[in-house]
């Protein structure tokens, strides 16, 4: 009998979770689930199959890669990508939480968004003394926070620019501000859980 460790349980639960949400897009008739479901199934795949195929990768990609290869890291990052697909569409339901039915639903995507980018962010710039960047602990911590912001508001720019034409996306400005908050509160519980929890890897 095959033993399951507990991360490759939760990682293949929530692929198996997406594709419900695929089968469900599939009896809804939306294209734009069945696009986003069949990403995420794909996406979860890597992690399943990068380690196995490419248990060596070249030196100077072991640090972009090391969320990959951290079962961890990418079963926090599986939770969150199976959470927000289903809050798009409840599995075997018409319920679109995220866009229809719960605008503030939206919330729990960047609290657990923003628990895993700042998580993933974090352990790329811990992993670059592979490549001869030593940084210390505090400068992991103020460098990894200057990218998470970076990108959380390169993420609520291209949102901006694209209301024109992506109607359903439309939001205030408290919106943003609300959804930049949550992805802190994320951020910051990220950095509590590794550094009191060890959890998905450690600091310095």
């Amino acid at each position: 009998m095959v033993e399951i460790g507990r991360e490759r349980f939760v990682l293949l639960s929530s692929l198996f979770v997406v594709f419900l949400g695929f089968l469900t897009a599939l009896l809804n008739g939306r294209s734009d689930h069945i696009y986003r479901t069949l990403v995420a199934m794909l996406g979860l795949s890597v992690p399943l199959v990068l380690p196995r195929r490419l248990p060596d990768p070249p030196a100077k990609l072991r640090p972009f890669l090391a969320p990959v290869y951290n079962k961890k890291t990418m079963a926090v990052l599986s939770v969150f990508i199976a959470v927000h697909v289903s809050l798009v569409n409840v599995p075997f339901t018409s319920y679109d939480l995220f866009h229809k039915d719960w605008r503030n639903a939206d919330m729990i995507s960047h609290f657990l968004g923003g628990l895993t980018v700042w998580l993933i962010v974090a352990e790329v710039l811990s992993s670059l003394e592979a490549l001869g960047v030593r940084l210390t602990r505090r400068q992991v911590i103020v460098y990894s926070f200057v990218v998470f912001y970076a990108l959380s508001l390169g993420w609520e720019l291209a949102e901006k620019l694209s209301e024109g034409w992506i109607g359903f996306i439309t939001e205030s400005t408290e919106n943003k501000l609300r959804d930049l908050t949550m992805n802190t509160l994320g951020a910051l519980l990220g950095l509590w859980v590794v550094e009191k929890r060890g959890y998905p890897f450690r600091l310095g």
